[in-house]
């Protein structure tokens, strides 16, 4: 019998002025998910992923210090606690994306991983933290990841999770697919004429190389005021060839739900095997400083 997950990706544009309080912009972008993840519970998702910084504007356009005041502790902040709660109420795994302070002066660009019973299972700190091209200023805000790739294990299947600019890395890609992920979720918040020839480019490549599933989020709209490019949606599933099989919308919000046969992966690895031929020890270049 096939082991198929049937899996949702979210893709939304922000609904508040940046000028509003910040309390209205993520309770409004908050409630919004809330009515979202239920949507794709209804449409049978067993694990559910939300795009980067779901619960507000892409600020990280500007360099501000008022949008320290969206930081939250995780997983003990008030939105974490809230999915873990809808996770138990659903019966469904979440991958939640948020803005999380550790201490004063720490923030990371950070996904918690929820099951479907609503226990904190762990997350993942963006590794690779981009300040390129006039609006993509993370740097200002986060500090790199430092957690290394885990992955979750759902009970069902294993779980990795990149985040947005992490794509452009090979080498964490290999190391979630050496440490077992059979799906990987890429969060993102990406703008048309920067990435959008890399959007379907990259991230096949790792699921070919790796022999996985991804699921890439993107999300869709413009922002003012700063206006950096169009979100421009096309969020994906992608299965352990490097085929795209299912697709959303460029400019609307949408719930992305497919079904991801996970008996592909050990056929694509029989044929390829790119694990076993491996050659690490011949690899030591790669990470000298």
């Amino acid at each position: 019998m096939a082991r198929v997950v049937r899996c949702s990706l979210i893709q939304a544009r922000n609904e508040e002025a940046p000028e509003k309080p910040l309390s209205a912009i993520k309770q409004a972008m908050v409630e919004k998910h809330v009515g979202l993840i239920r949507q794709a519970a209804k449409a049978g998702a067993q694990i559910i992923c939300l795009q980067e910084i779901f619960y507000g504007p892409y600020f990280c356009a500007e360099q501000s210090t008022r949008w320290y005041d969206s930081t939250e502790p995780v997983p003990d902040g008030p939105t974490v606690k809230l999915m873990q709660t809808l996770a138990k109420e659903l019966g469904v795994a979440l991958v939640v994306p948020v803005y999380e302070v550790e201490n004063e002066g720490v923030y990371y660009n950070t996904a918690a991983v929820i099951d479907s019973e609503g226990r904190y299972l762990g997350k993942y700190r963006k590794t690779h933290i981009p300040h390129v091209a006039p609006g993509f200023w993370e740097k200002f805000y986060f500090r790199p990841g430092n957690l290394g790739y885990p992955v979750f294990d759902l009970g069902f299947c294993k779980i990795g999770v990149y985040i947005c600019y992490d794509r452009h890395f090979p080498e964490g890609a290999r190391a979630l697919g050496l440490n077992g992920a059979e799906i990987v979720f890429n969060p993102s918040a990406t703008v048309a004429g920067l990435s959008e020839y890399l959007w379907k480019l990259e991230q096949p490549a790792h699921a070919a190389a790796n022999g996985y599933f991804i699921g890439a989020i993107n999300r869709v709209g413009t922002e003012a005021p700063w206006n950096i490019g169009e979100f421009y949606g096309q969020s994906y599933f992608c299965d352990p060839r490097g085929q795209i099989f299912a697709q959303a919308s460029r400019d609307k919000d949408e719930v992305l739900t497919a079904d991801l046969d996970l008996d592909r992966i050990a056929e694509v690895r029989r044929t390829w095997q790119f694990f076993r031929d491996r050659r690490p020890e011949m690899y030591g270049d790669l990470v000298k400083p």
